[in-house]
């Protein structure tokens, strides 16, 4: 049976939807990029528009928490995913994560159970990080 070129060419117009797999390499690149202080990596996962929420109520836009991060303000050692559980929507993506991070913050270490929520987006191609929100768990 051939496929007629009119539904070849509907098809064509509608990219590939996002696999889990996918969220999760971005995840992955994410923590890692964070961890070695890879502030180029960071530039590219970040969206411009990122919108960058912690778990004390501070909300940052891309260039202020890239700062602290340069200046080491706030510097992670361990982020660890322990739960994931991903949700897509076509060229975007929610990951859902219980996480273990430590750290400094502001000269003060922490060591803390969140639960966070990531927003990715697709954008030329490239898998980008739009929102970041993380809530302490006991």
């Amino acid at each position: 049976m051939k496929i007629p070129i009119v539904l070849l060419a509907v098809l064509a117009a509608f990219p590939a939807a996002a696999s889990e797999d996918e969220i999760r390499a971005a995840e992955k690149s994410w923590s890692a990029a964070v961890v070695a202080r890879d502030f180029a990596a960071l530039e590219a996962i970040y969206s411009d528009q990122l919108i960058y929420a912690h778990s004390t109520g501070a909300v940052e836009d891309k260039s202020a928490y890239m700062t602290r991060l340069r200046t080491g303000a706030q510097r992670y050692d361990t982020v660890e995913h322990q739960k994931i559980n991903i949700k897509l929507f076509g060229d975007s993506a929610v990951a859902h994560c219980h996480m273990r991070m430590m750290g400094t913050s502001n000269g003060r270490p922490f060591d803390d159970k969140i639960m966070m929520l990531h927003l990715w987006v697709k954008r030329g191609g490239r898998w980008l990080l739009a929102a970041h929100q993380t809530t302490k768990l006991p």
